[in-house]
């Protein structure tokens, strides 16, 4: 008796599997006046939308409105996008979004070959950079990336870096322990012995997901601030409980800012909660977004402890993209030691540096350094000078974001008083008509 040779079935059918779970994605640029369209139809995955998010963000693209619908086993998402100045995408980036989301399922995040990645959690402090890209260069790192964050009193930082002699990845085990030793010591400072964390990161991750994961394992979300902010950017978050169809309904109003929407979605995924139905709104105004969320094992929040939780935690992801102060962009030649002198100048003449961006490309480093006073407050435009003249005025360039209202008033009152509560503001019909056609509600009128 012959035997049937299956393969040939089972290749048909893997291939049926792959086409199943591949995202098919669609881009409109003609149905929307001042936005392009994406449309992405994929079978019903954990993270999908986080990976999706994540691939236009990355594009620097802005997303002014959204939907989210998950039922069953297929997941539906609709994104009306710009470039960073608000106009529709041209074709280029059109076919790099196709490419990108059409293989999501497989997306890779963004690795450096060749590198060391470094992970450091610890107390901000004024000059705290300054002592850590010191270490660096007297033990002859050079950081070819890197992106510091600051929340609450905390820092967390992802340094790649090589060999200055070789050019290659650090393989010394004594030299590691060295950096890891020594960077450990600036972080724990006088009074951090406990919390300051250093450690050697193998893993390929995406850097902006990874900082949000390091503070929230720190808990920023607990700490209280120990310097002065504007507040422009906290949200009002509320979490209620739809019992009737077994979902938690979490709301956030906020200043409108580019990705947004990733922090808060990848804020909820990496704490497992998943988003089955979403509404993204944004005008002059702020953004309104409203999922409707359970737990990994289908449950709602089942507490006021946790709702308390979620708010902070949320609260807490919105804020720590936000840049205060002034933005001083630097391009200049790359060279051992260079962010140490430049971090050494923010340091003696007092600059808080509150958020970092480096990158080092073909020998040229361009950093972007956000920076206020020891105290959180806009830096007096005679220190920037100062500043500019050390690093080199050609090199260093100012971009000053508007200062705080009353902010002479709040100087004088010292640490006087808080930010009043914000009055959560409805979303207006766009939202009922959600909730009507989700079955939520009876009417939208």
């Amino acid at each position: 008796m012959m035997q049937m040779d299956r393969r040939p079935c089972l290749d048909e059918f893997e291939k049926l599997l792959v086409r199943m779970n591949t995202p098919r994605v669609r881009i409109d640029n003609a149905v929307c006046v001042n936005a392009t369209l994406v449309m992405i139809d994929s079978a019903r995955k954990d993270g999908i939308l986080l990976e999706a998010v994540q691939v236009l963000t990355d594009l620097n693209l802005l997303i002014k409105k959204g939907y989210v619908s998950s039922d069953g086993r297929w997941n539906m998402d609709v994104f009306h996008v710009t470039n960073l100045d608000g106009n529709k995408l041209e074709h280029g980036i059109i076919d790099c979004i196709e490419h990108s989301l059409g293989t999501v399922h497989s997306t890779r995040f963004k690795s450096i070959d060749g590198i060391t990645a470094i992970e450091l959690t610890g107390t901000d402090r004024v000059g705290l950079l300054s002592e850590v890209f010191a270490v660096l260069s007297d033990l002859k790192c050079d950081v070819v990336e890197s992106k510091v964050w600051t929340h609450n009193g905390r820092i967390a930082s992802l340094i790649y870096l090589k060999d200055c002699d070789s050019g290659c990845p650090i393989g010394d085990s004594q030299k590691m322990e060295s950096i890891e030793s020594r960077l450990r010591n600036v972080l724990k400072g006088d009074n951090d012995i406990r919390s300051a964390k250093t450690s050697v990161s193998m893993a390929i991750t995406h850097t902006e997901r990874r900082l949000h994961q390091m503070m929230f394992a720190d808990r920023d979300y607990e700490r209280s601030p120990i310097i002065k902010t504007s507040g422009k950017y906290s949200p009002t978050v509320s979490v209620q409980n739809c019992l009737e169809k077994g979902y938690s309904v979490l709301n956030v109003q906020c200043k409108d800012r580019p990705k947004l929407l990733f922090d808060v979605v990848c804020n909820l995924t990496d704490m497992q909660y998943v988003i089955f139905h979403a509404t993204i709104n944004t005008t002059e105004d702020g953004a309104y977004l409203e999922f409707f969320i359970r737990h990994a094992d289908g449950s709602p929040i089942s507490s006021e402890a946790e709702k308390h939780r979620v708010t902070l935690c949320l609260r807490a992801a919105i804020e720590r993209r936000a840049s205060e102060g002034v933005r001083l962009e630097l391009c200049k030649a790359d060279k051992p030691g260079l962010l140490a002198e430049v971090t050494r100048t923010f340091r003696e003449n007092a600059l808080n540096v509150t958020r970092a961006e480096i990158t080092t490309r073909k020998g040229t480093t361009e950093n972007i350094f956000y920076v206020t006073d020891a105290l959180g407050y806009c830096v007096d435009s005679k220190i920037i000078e100062s500043v500019r003249e050390r690093i080199g005025s050609d090199y260093l360039r100012v971009k000053e974001l508007p200062c705080r209202n009353h902010e002479k008033g709040e100087k004088e009152e010292q640490q006087t008083g808080g930010i009043g509560g914000a009055v959560l503001l409805s979303l207006g019909s766009l939202v009922r008509r959600n909730l009507y056609n989700l079955g939520l509600i009876k009417s939208y009128s």
